[in-house]
């Protein structure tokens, strides 16, 4: 009789919520560290069972997270940032020779004229920072960003340039930045990709997918792109007769399949599917819920522009920040329609810059700002620029003068600006010549810029490496160095 009742005094000791707390305070403790961490930093980093190396980042990071602002098309820097006054007094001569001697242009022959500045500029900012008429909201936060104005890359043509950008190579094949970081660093959300792409401006850059694409890496690294209207990503929602219970176990039963396979052949790639029908179930749930800027209140709506519903940049620049804001490693957004060639009214300096730049004046700004305010701007890296730059020179495709101002690819300088992640802030860093023609001090390469990002993501460009085909790859191959006088 004693044993019965000592066992079940023991019995009522573990029901009882003072024992809970007493006994079980450091489970308590996991649990909400767990939370906090989430499983990824616990269990081991990464998206699925195909992470990157257990040893990155290399170093503390200045930013968790990056958003990509894509221009596709090269907005003309002339037009927007890089004043140049010495050209407004060469408009309309015929363009020197020595700068067309030996070099490669789109489509310019013959001998151009020079083409001045086609919109007005003004300083702002403490720091004295000129902007164009076309940026009124930008004006606001040049003290915010610091602007790269001796850019210069490799390619004059859209597609091998934006790759070139993206992915560090003119070719297709090599994974994005945005699938090497997500690589190296997984993501804190296990219910979201750690890479998500939003297009805008009515179709999409001349690279295509290939631009966040995850080249010879596991698939699961790839950029998973979403929509404005319907499904905010195709097929995440069930089809009719398909349950949430049945889509589990038919997910279950697939991906026993899939390890019996992986067993037999050992293919990475299998790991990949694995782990990309599970995120799939999960983002079932998370993604329309993340993807409702309609939540969002009326006066941030406002702030940025947003319509919901429409594909508009503004609304993309909403969702990059609840997307980051919910832990997405890497948003990319590409705005597409910035090719001025003047050819058209829609692609003059004039008119078709005017529109481009309305559209994503108030929404780039309020981005910025909303960051900001939020206490997320300091480890969020934002990143704004084209492919390429345009000539000081007007267009004369085939010889023949463009109807309206226009300007050819230009790979000598072009601008971009970087806000946050450890970025100095109301800083100009590089100059081009009187014209803007050549970079004459400090030039920023395509390498260089790709290799800055990751160093504020704690990833050192020269160690952080994938073995493929026998030998050891990189994002930025056998070149860059890390710019390091723009870095706080």
């Amino acid at each position: 009789m004693d044993l019965y009742n000592e066992a079940r005094k023991r019995k009522l000791e573990f029901t009882t919520r003072r024992h809970f707390l007493k006994r079980c305070g450091t489970g308590l403790g996991g649990i909400a560290l767990a939370s906090l961490l989430g499983p990824q930093h616990l269990l081991g980093r990464g998206m699925g069972d195909n992470a990157g190396p257990d040893t990155l980042p290399h170093f503390y990071p200045k930013a968790k997270r990056v958003i990509y602002l894509h221009m596709a098309g090269a907005p003309s820097q002339l037009e927007m940032f890089d004043y140049k006054p010495k050209l407004e007094e060469l408009h309309d001569l015929d363009c020197p020779e020595s700068l067309l001697e030996g070099k490669r242009f789109a489509f310019i022959q013959g001998i151009p004229k020079m083409l001045g500045p086609q919109h007005s500029f003004e300083r702002y900012g403490e720091s004295g920072t000129y902007v164009s008429e076309l940026l009124p909201h930008f004006s606001n936060i040049v003290d915010e960003v610091a602007l790269l104005k001796a850019m210069h890359t490799d390619e004059f043509n859209h597609a091998p340039a934006q790759l070139f950008l993206q992915t560090g190579s003119p070719r297709v094949g090599r994974p994005s930045i945005g699938a090497w970081v997500t690589y190296g660093l997984g993501s804190e959300n296990e219910n979201l990709p750690g890479y998500m792409v939003l297009v805008s401006g009515g179709k999409s850059p001349s690279a295509g997918k290939n631009a966040w694409g995850s080249g010879f890496l596991p698939s699961e690294y790839q950029g998973v792109q979403c929509r404005n209207s319907g499904d905010p990503i195709l097929y995440v929602s069930n089809p009719d007769g398909m349950s949430r219970d049945i889509r589990r176990k038919s997910l279950d039963a697939i991906n026993a399949i899939n390890k019996e396979q992986y067993k037999e052949f050992g293919d990475q790639e299998i790991l990949s599917r694995i782990a990309q029908y599970e995120m799939a179930f999960k983002m079932q749930l998370s993604v329309p819920e993340v993807m409702d800027i309609t939540k969002e209140p009326t006066y941030i709506q406002a702030l940025y522009g947003a319509n919901p519903g429409q594909a508009s940049f503004a609304n993309n620049c909403l969702l990059a920040r609840r997307l980051v804001e919910q832990g997405v490693r890497f948003v990319q957004l590409y705005h597409w329609g910035w090719d001025m060639h003047g050819d058209s009214k829609a692609t003059s300096l004039n008119e078709g810059l005017k529109t481009k730049c309305l559209e994503i004046d108030k929404p780039m700004t309020a981005l910025v700002q909303d960051l900001k305010l939020r206490g997320l701007l300091d480890d969020t890296l934002v990143i704004w620029g084209g492919e390429f730059g345009r000539t000081p020179m007007r267009e004369n495709r085939g010889g023949r003068i463009m109807p309206f101002y226009g300007r050819d690819h230009h790979t000598e300088a072009f601008t971009i600006w970087m806000a946050g992640g450890g970025i100095k802030s109301g800083f100009s860093y590089g100059e081009t010549d009187d014209i803007g023609y050549y970079g004459i001090k400090d030039r920023v390469h395509v390498h260089d810029l790709q290799a800055t990002i990751l160093h504020q993501l704690g990833l050192d460009h020269e160690k952080f490496t994938y073995h493929f085909q026998g030998r050891d790859f990189r994002l930025t191959d056998v070149h860059g160095h890390v710019v390091k006088d723009i870095l706080a």
